[in-house]
């Protein structure tokens, strides 16, 4: 069955023409794909255009392909590739800038999946307010680490993976990702902070 097959077998089944290879893949990364690029890109209406590329351009290059790291790793440099190439070609003003607006609804669809059930229109709004309040806080950090951590966090990758996606040595990835949880800690003591004072 292909479900009990490895991403990187089934991709070079696909690279041999087996279509149904490439649908396995497909519904195994693309809702990962589409995470990744929605905390990505400074253009909400990007996402599904660069997710569509990078299938695109993976179904371009499968004749090129080895399985020398790891699928998803692969797939994911596509995708970061396309979105800086997109950046440079039409916003050389925001090259640096790699963050999402404020309007990152398919993150929140992903944070309420992975909640536990709600009972209640209160711990609904609850959940919402703190899903909101991450959003905001992780989209504060800087553009590195908060890739680092998008990738680690919501989508499960090793650093060794992201080194390789991020083209830069593990220790930097560790260092970016400590740095990130730092900032996130003091942006919940702050908000505690004001918490308390106002009550």
């Amino acid at each position: 069955m292909l479900a009990d097959l490895s991403d990187e077998t089934l991709m070079l089944r696909y690279c041999d023409g087996d279509l149904p290879a490439f649908k396995e893949l497909y519904q195994r990364h693309s809702r990962g794909l589409y995470r990744f690029l929605a905390w990505r890109s400074p253009r909400r209406e990007w996402v599904d255009e660069i997710a569509q590329d990078s299938w695109v351009s993976l179904h371009h290059a499968r004749s090129r392909y080895q399985p020398q790291a790891s699928f998803r790793t692969y797939l994911y440099q596509i995708a970061r590739n396309r979105l800086i190439d997109l950046l440079r070609q039409q916003q050389p003003l925001l090259a640096g800038d790699l963050g999402i607006d404020a309007d990152g609804e398919s993150v929140f669809e992903y944070l309420a999946d992975a909640a536990q059930e709600q009972v209640s229109p209160e711990s609904a709004l609850e959940a919402r307010q703190r899903a909101a309040d991450l959003h905001a806080a992780i989209g504060s950090l800087p553009v590195e680490q908060k890739e680092a951590l998008v990738l680690q966090q919501f989508n499960g990758m090793s650093l060794e993976e992201i080194a390789q996606i991020s083209a830069v040595p593990v220790e930097t990835i560790k260092s970016r990702l400590r740095y990130a949880m730092r900032k996130l800690r003091q942006h919940y003591m702050q908000a505690q902070a004001v918490q308390e004072e106002r009550a």
